[in-house]
Formats: structure tokens, C-alpha cells, sequence
């Protein structure tokens, strides 16, 4: 299987504050990987260092086969951030324009293409908001923001979604929806890097599990993290899973 996401021994510290201490882990090809760990334990940090986005203080890290500072095909990479959701929307751009902006890195300079904007008009009906495709994301619920930046990186034809907290402020049902869709994208092979604070989301959606308190407590499937001690280890006496089941 191809390994999409490859650490070796990671370290990261902000100042004096070690945030990841020695992590090796991988990510292959079609993975859900559900990234669990208490507030503050470094979860984020992990997620930004896999991307590129901090520079490790030790250990090594590959974004597709190459090091990841010399990885430079963004468009196989969409990414939400936990802060997604909270954003009006400083752009008055329609959901359409947003997700069009997933297209840039494929047309590079040129116009864009009639299969360009084909891709948009597929990546919008994807995820169901096809309806809102002339409204001003600004103006959409966070449910709805989230579908346009998902539907924006499937437009990029990424091969890897990052999500950081996806559902933060997004009301049940429609966080059951964007679960489902996640499940949808997963099955076409779509390889998932999930934050979620609700552990039992995570361990029914997720096939792989690593929970992090600054250590790495565990990386493997859903099954042996259930059974494994590593939650209770990682968050104290206070951690449980919860299933949901819809």
C-alpha cells in the first residue's frame, strides 16, 4: 500500500514547550485516521507538522514519498481548519467561486478549462449543496461552509483530506450528515486525517486511531485502541469512548 504520510522519531517544542516528542507513525493510502488526544496535547500541531506547515526540531517527515519541505503539489492536499466554521467569510465570494478556487493549482495560469469547471460543478453536487452554489458562503450555516471547503478540495482532486476539528459549532444533524459524506469519500479512496474531540465519532468512523499527549500512546486500528489502555493512559481517568450509532 502507498504510504502517504511518513514520521520518523518527530519532535516539535514551541520555545521551551515540547508540543510532539518523538512520533513515528504512517498514513497509507485510503486511511481514516482518526487523531485523538486531550486539549492541548499536541493533536494540531501533529496535523501542521504531517502538512508541512511547522518544520520538526528532530526527526523526519514524507508527504507523499518526498520530504516534506520539498512537497509542492498543494492541490493533492485539502485542509479545514477547526476555525473554519467561525469565519464569516472575509471575501464576499459565492460558494461557486470558493470552490472554483480549488481549480488554481491544476490550471495554473491558464483559464480555466471546460473540464475545470466541470470538476466545480461535480465537486458542489458531491456533497449536496448544489442549491447554494450562488449564495455568499458568508452567509451559510457552518454545516454548509464546511460541505463548500470539502467540496472545494474535492474540486483540486485531493488525494488527502486534513480535518481539524470539522463539526466545531455545527448542529447534530448536520454534523451526522458530514460524517456520512466523510464515509462516502473514504469508500472512493480518499485518504482522511480527522481531529474530532468526540472520541466515539472517531472510533465509529475511523479505521486507524493515533492518540497523542505530546507522546504517541498509540497508532493502529480502531479495534486494539478500544481494547488497549492507551485512552485512559493519554487523558487520565476521565477518557471513555461513547459509540453513536445513526
Amino acid at each position: 500500500m502507498t504510504v502517504i504520510v511518513d514520521l520518523d522519531g518527530v519532535t516539535f517544542s514551541y520555545g521551551d514547550t515540547v508540543a510532539v516528542s518523538n512520533v513515528s507513525l504512517t498514513v497509507e493510502e485510503g486511511d481514516f485516521l482518526g487523531l485523538v488526544g486531550p486539549n492541548g496535547s499536541g493533536k494540531t500541531t501533529l496535523l501542521h507538522l504531517m502538512l508541512g506547515l511547522h518544520e520538526p526540531d528532530e526527526g523526519s517527515i514524507e508527504l507523499f514519498g518526498r520530504p516534506v519541505d520539498e512537497f509542492d503539489d498543494g492541490g493533492r492536499i485539502g485542509y479545514v481548519s477547526q476555525k473554519a466554521t467561525s469565519r464569516g467569510g472575509a471575501m464576499p465570494v459565492t460558494v461557486r467561486e470558493c470552490v472554483t478556487m480549488g481549480r488554481f493549482a491544476r490550471a495554473g495560469r491558464g483559464r480555466l478549462s471546460a473540464a475545470d469547471r466541470a470538476a466545480v460543478a461535480d465537486a458542489i453536487e458531491t456533497v449536496g449543496i448544489g442549491e447554494l452554489a450562488d449564495r455568499l458562503v458568508s452567509e451559510l450555516s457552518g454545516g454548509q461552509k464546511q460541505r463548500a471547503y470539502i467540496a472545494r478540495a474535492l474540486a483540486s482532486d485531493a488525494d488527502l483530506l486534513a480535518l481539524d476539528e470539522p463539526t466545531v459549532g455545527v448542529d447534530a444533524e448536520s454534523r451526522d450528515a458530514f460524517y456520512a459524506l466523510l464515509d462516502e469519500l473514504n469508500d472512493e479512496g480518499i485518504t482522511i486525517i480527522l481531529i474530532e474531540h468526540d472520541i466515539g465519532v472517531v472510533t465509529d468512523r475511523a479505521n486507524r486511531i493515533a492518540c497523542i499527549n505530546t507522546e504517541l500512546y498509540h497508532h493502529g486500528d480502531t479495534e486494539s485502541f478500544v481494547e488497549s489502555d492507551a485512552l485512559a493512559e493519554a487523558y487520565g481517568t476521565t477518557g471513555q469512548v461513547v459509540h453513536h450509532h445513526h
